[in-house]
């Protein structure tokens, strides 16, 4: 067999194929999900299309998961059931099957309607779960619960709360309850201790989830793989190999109607303090012992705790042109809508390796994407340093790949050098094969009870310790952000922080996806 068949059949061994003995996410008994903030966006374009990504492919079975959703707002089953609709599936192009599968879905979903703050509500929500769970399982309270908050952090005390209050399943009998909260978790340190305190004196630490879509992503998740699983890494990946890393975040796009909401946080809180900064934990964590939840979390917060305080000359600002514009914004906000923020990890690895974090909208392109710059050749005979260093490139979005910019020999009778890359797209690679969303993971790991990806009590609390000073600075107006024009790179005050910094630019070369 040829070296282009064998290279065929290879990748023809990652089409997909039928979901073959899938590993049921319930040990015995039933299970009841409960979306609380049913009626709101988060809720219909993430949480519900989640569930029903993993309903399709028979992480849950119909004879043993039953969903509630839960509102203020008044509507019926229905109602909310042809709200959800058009959310699962793209009319256009939805096979038979896929149409079928929706109408399957729905239907194991009721709705209950009241308030966030007082019993009645949760009371009438706790008797349709119990009357599901008596009419599955035959005894009261072995069901599992889980409750999904898709709702602004302000009511999280007070919905938790009711839950334990009035919704707790009777661990005795066999069953647990589950929480899963969305960011933001409070606006600073005191404020997440505040947030934190409130919901551990309600529940156990196992019990609570704080999800961060970041860490569901397929890229993200694979950096453990790559760095402890791949003999080439290991003495490459420290101080003495890498000059500076950056993990980028770029929308092309601004607030688009959100400018209240985003207004009160910014892009460091939105972006930058979770997102951003559990991928460095990832990129810069030392091996943990095993693959246990807990020791994968206790190395990154090693990480956090290392981290030196922010210094304001590694710190750039910047508000696009038209930001204020929004009559949402007050006039005279100082809200950034881009930073790049300069972070000094204090160890025996990474001493004096800058960590660049960049985030920002309305830019002149959409990605996220971890950049590993390594240092330049010791006594470089071919003179190729203008060409630009190596560096190993994580594509996080879109276009999910990973590469290694190296220089080659150009092609030809002269010798002469060129960059080019080592790639692995993901597109190419893997055809046929579908990249789950973060949301579906992350579900699905919360009903397992494995909390790998969800971020700890402590971690948190060590997140907000290295930022919140910078907020406050920024809070009370001592630090400016600069102004950009929409579809740039942002101010070019950050560019020069990137030079100082010591990451050295490529020019002339592009990494182009390649195409199937």
């Amino acid at each position: 067999m040829g070296s282009g068949s064998w290279h065929m059949e290879r990748r023809d061994s990652f089409k997909n194929e039928p979901v073959k003995d899938v590993e049921h996410v319930l040990e015995n008994g039933s299970l009841s999900i409960i979306v609380l903030g049913a009626s709101g966006d988060l809720a219909k374009k993430k949480t519900f299309p989640a569930l029903f990504n993993l309903f399709q492919q028979g992480f849950l079975q119909p004879n043993e998961v039953h969903i509630f959703g839960y509102a203020r707002t008044k509507i019926s089953d229905d109602e909310l059931r042809n709200r959800i609709r058009g959310y699962l599936v793209r009319d256009k192009g939805a096979s038979p099957k896929d149409l079928e599968d929706v109408t399957k879905f729905l239907q194991l979903i009721k709705y209950v309607s009241g308030s966030y703050d007082t019993e009645e509500g949760f009371r009438l929500l706790d008797k349709e779960i119990s009357e599901t769970e008596v009419s599955r399982n035959g005894v009261d309270g072995i069901s599992r619960r889980l409750f999904y908050l898709a709702l602004p952090p302000s009511v999280y005390p007070s919905v938790c709360r009711m839950i334990r209050h009035c919704c707790m399943n009777k661990t005795d009998l066999g069953g647990w309850t589950r929480i899963v909260v969305e960011k933001p978790f409070g606006k600073d340190l005191e404020s997440a201790e505040q947030l934190s305190t409130q919901i551990g004196e309600l529940f156990e630490e196992s019990q609570i989830y704080r999800i961060d879509h970041y860490l569901g992503k397929e890229l993200v998740q694979n950096l453990l793989v790559l760095r402890f699983a791949n003999r080439f890494f290991l003495p490459l990946w420290n101080r003495d190999n890498i000059e500076n890393v950056q993990i980028v975040f770029r929308e092309d796009f601004g607030t688009e109607g959100r400018g209240g909401y985003f207004d009160e946080y910014g892009i460091i809180r939105d972006i930058i303090q979770n997102h951003l900064l559990q991928v460095l934990c990832l990129v810069a964590m030392e091996k943990p012992i095993s693959l246990k939840p807990e020791h994968i979390r206790d190395e990154k917060v090693k990480v956090l705790q290392s981290v030196l305080p922010i210094e304001d000359d590694e710190v750039v600002l910047g508000q696009y042109d038209g930001y204020r514009d929004d009559p949402t914004v007050p006039d005279h906000s100082n809200t950034p809508t881009f930073s790049t923020v300069v972070l000094r990890i204090h160890n025996e690895r990474w001493e004096g390796v800058p960590f660049i974090l960049k985030a920002g909208k309305a830019l002149n392109s959409r990605k996220a994407e971890i950049r590993v710059q390594f240092k330049d050749v010791p006594g470089d005979i071919f003179k190729c340093k203008k060409q630009g260093r190596n560096e190993f490139v994580i594509r996080l979005q879109p276009s999910e790949a990973m590469y290694m910019k190296l220089t080659v020999k150009q092609p030809g009778l002269e010798m002469s050098t060129v960059q080019s890359e080592l790639d692995l797209s993901y597109g190419q690679r893997y055809q046929g094969v579908t990249i789950p969303e973060a949301y579906e993971r992350l579900i699905l790991d919360t009903i397992r009870g494995d909390q790998q990806h969800f971020v700890r009590r402590d971690e948190l609390k060590a997140a907000w310790e290295i930022f919140t000073p910078l907020l406050h600075r920024i809070d009370n107006g001592d630090l400016k952000p600069l102004p950009y024009k929409p579809g740039s790179r942002g101010p070019a005050e950050a560019d020069a922080l990137l030079e100082k910094a010591g990451y050295v630019q490529t020019h002339g070369y592009i990494w182009i996806p390649p195409t199937l």
